[in-house]
């Protein structure tokens, strides 16, 4: 219980203090005169100042309150190497037993740092200032780390911290701990596919000197290059960009003796593979109404360098124009076809028949280029089934099915039960309908002895759309010139942006659109397999952490031809997944985590903020066992750790539970007080 006394004047302050200079100017005048009476005079005029300042007698009923100290425990990845976990829980439970103990010390204990598959490093100090949000400044008695000391979120300074207290920090592991790392010091994002793009690494080893270490490179899980490393050189390599998407190149160097962990003896870089252009060859063999289709799809597509010929006038159609008038330009026939065939991605023949234009042997280079990895499209029409068909060329051996005549008849083109699995025309919009979605065609050539199953079909059931594979390259032929009504919206249009663009994109080997194909996608906090595929079931997964623990997935079928599962994406760093024959690897989050970067212990991180806020940094293992400091209350003081102890500072603070107000000239007793004083004068001056 608190007693003071407060003044609440009855006049303007500046009239008090007037006054207040006016009694002393009385008072020195009656002093220097030597009148009688001179204190009692000055005991009324004072008595009545008093009045005027009107004080009262005050008491206060106070509740004290507790401080509060926060426990943060450290649950973050690297926390479970050697015996660390054991150690946190062991140094936990002492420390809170302690603090406990301690009278009016509140203890507040909260984990942080675990892996979400989304924070990068071991993030503390937000926790410390969650636990301390609803405290005022004046009750924070002090914060407690336990941690391995590798915390990547530190206050630049002590103001940071939000509070006036000492911070301490308990540091689990060993000082004598050694690990190795491959550490990234260059590595581009992205890379142009068919050209080279250079990593630079550094081997680095902690608690040892002058080791060598076995350093082997792999992209998309091949291994491309090993090589004997010494401990801290800085090493070079070129990667080649293969294809589209992500190259996950993988740099792991060989164990160090009795080392923490091998999680960072691997570093993993992705590149994002871009193509320059994407050289498209369009050989168109007349005008007719859907010929810009192609064109225009081609040519909408920035990344597509498109090479586009039509041949207006064969040859043999004789009317007298000279021959330097029949085209602008010479169609460069060798050049495109012998020279720089290698250098297209794709040919397309948009009902193209042979008139000469292209001597017999260059379609037997168009074959070759199939098998050695080429991609070539037919849109075929009346020509295809002509005496000049292509089929009739050494490029039969790569072709499809063999044209046995033509069909005009209306029909919708539909999915077959393949079609509905293949990626280059599953989920086609309106497809589901029966009948389809989207206009009818009005002509397809018929076709025998086809080597694959179509995709599509057409009228009575026939091949529409054949899609097949010749050693290396692929082939697509669509047995209908009628794609151009979709295009044009004749009868609502069909989806032919869509499946054009697919198609394509499988002929140059997109690798989304492989029928055959495991892939791996990270959707908020879960990892999604996914198993592309044109059988009836498939097997299970295996997927690998990037902390090596391997979970088996049993998929699930969802739309034809695609099978998923998900699970948390908790640890960042590569997941692996393998059903045993295809094998996918994707990055989560950054690609060398700053929580496996440097995982000794260590007390140099914490100490400089430790020491500024009077706190200290002390590990907590002493052989076998832990070796806690005393926690000791401190209640004045600007330093809080001593020889084998650290000390929490212990708070005054309170709440009024309370108020008692007596005036002390309020009522009869100032009144009294008054009379008397001027009583007591008029009586002296009476004399």
């Amino acid at each position: 219980m608190n007693y003071g006394i407060v003044f609440t004047p009855l006049i303007p302050s500046p009239v008090l203090w007037t006054a207040l200079a006016a009694i002393v100017v009385v008072a020195v005048l009656l002093l220097v005169g030597r009148a009688r009476g001179v204190w009692l005079r000055l005991l009324a005029l004072g008595l009545l100042l008093l009045a005027l300042a009107n004080p009262s007698f005050t008491r206060e009923e106070r509740e004290p309150l507790s401080s509060v100290a926060a426990v943060v425990v450290d649950k973050s990845p690297s926390q479970n190497f050697g015996d660390r976990t054991n150690e946190t829980a062991r140094t936990q439970q002492a420390l809170v037993d302690s603090l406990k103990k301690i009278p009016g010390l509140e203890v507040r204990v909260v984990e942080a740092g675990q892996a979400d598959g989304e924070t990068d490093g071991t993030k503390l100090f937000g926790a410390v200032s969650s636990a301390l949000s609803d405290v005022p400044v004046d009750r924070v008695a002090g914060a407690f780390l336990i941690t391995d000391g590798r915390v990547h979120d530190i206050p630049a300074n002590a103001t940071a911290l939000g509070f006036q207290a000492p911070l301490q920090a308990l540091i689990t592991g060993r000082k004598d701990e050694r690990d190795r790392r491959i550490a990234i010091t260059a590595a581009p994002r992205f890379g142009i596919v068919g050209q080279v793009q250079t990593i630079t690494y550094r081997l680095d080893d902690q608690g040892v000197t002058g080791q060598r270490a076995k350093v082997a490179v792999r992209v998309d899980g091949e291994t491309i290059n090993e090589r004997n490393v010494v401990s801290g050189q800085t090493v070079n390599v070129d990667i080649d960009i293969k294809h589209e998407g992500q190259n996950i190149v993988e740099i792991e160097a060989s164990p160090l003796e009795n080392e923490l962990t091998l999680v960072n003896n691997r570093a993993v870089v992705a590149i994002d593979g871009v193509r320059d252009k994407l050289r498209v060859l369009l050989v168109s063999g007349e005008p007719h109404s859907g010929e810009r289709t192609w064109r225009n799809l081609l040519k909408s597509d920035a990344s597509v360098d498109l090479v586009h010929f039509t041949i207006l006038r064969p040859p043999e159609k004789q009317d007298g124009t000279p021959i330097n008038e029949l085209s602008l330009i010479a169609f460069p026939t060798r050049e495109l076809f012998q020279q720089k065939i290698n250098e297209f991605q794709l040919i397309i023949f948009d009902r193209y028949a042979r008139q000469g234009v292209l001597p017999i042997a260059y379609f037997d280079n168009i074959a070759r280029y199939v098998r050695s990895g080429g991609a070539v499209l037919v849109s075929a029409g009346p020509d295809y089934a002509s005496s000049t068909s292509i089929w009739r060329t050494p490029l039969d051996s790569v072709l499809p099915a063999e044209p046995v005549g033509v069909t005009e008849k209306p029909f919708y083109a539909s999915l077959s039960d393949v079609g509905k699995r293949h990626p280059v025309t599953r989920g086609l919009e309106g497809a589901n309908s029966d009948p389809p979605h989207w206009s009818r065609f009005f002509r397809t050539v018929d076709t025998r002895n086809a080597i694959s199953p179509p995709v599509m079909t057409g009228a009575d059931g026939k091949p529409l759309l054949l899609l097949s594979r010749f050693g290396e390259g692929r082939v697509a032929l669509l047995l209908s010139d009628h794609i151009w009504l979709w295009a044009r919206g004749y009868e609502g249009g069909g989806p032919h942006l869509d499946l054009l663009r697919r198609m394509s994109h499988w002929l140059m080997k997109q690798p989304e659109l492989d029928e055959e194909a495991l892939h791996l996608q990270v959707r908020g906090h879960d990892l999604v397999v996914q198993r592309q595929t044109m059988a009836d079931s498939v097997s299970p997964v295996t997927v690998t952490s990037p902390s090596g623990a391997t979970r088996e997935l049993a998929l699930s079928a969802g739309e034809p031809g695609m099978w998923t599962a998900n699970m948390p994406a908790n640890e960042l760093g590569l997941w692996q997944a393998t059903d045993g024959t295809l094998k996918a690897l994707i990055n989560v989050g950054p690609t060398n985590p700053k929580e496996f970067s440097e995982v000794t212990s260590t007390t140099e991180t914490l100490m400089p903020l430790a020491r500024s806020t009077g706190g200290d940094v002390r590990r907590v293992v002493d052989g076998s066992s832990i070796d806690l400091p005393r926690i000791v209350p401190v209640h004045a003081s600007s330093i809080f750790r001593g020889d084998g102890w650290m000390g929490v500072k212990m708070r005054d603070a309170s709440v009024v539970r309370g108020v008692g107000v007596l005036p002390v000239f309020a009522g009869l007793i100032g009144l009294l007080l008054l009379l008397g004083a001027f009583a007591a004068t008029w009586l002296r001056e009476g004399h």
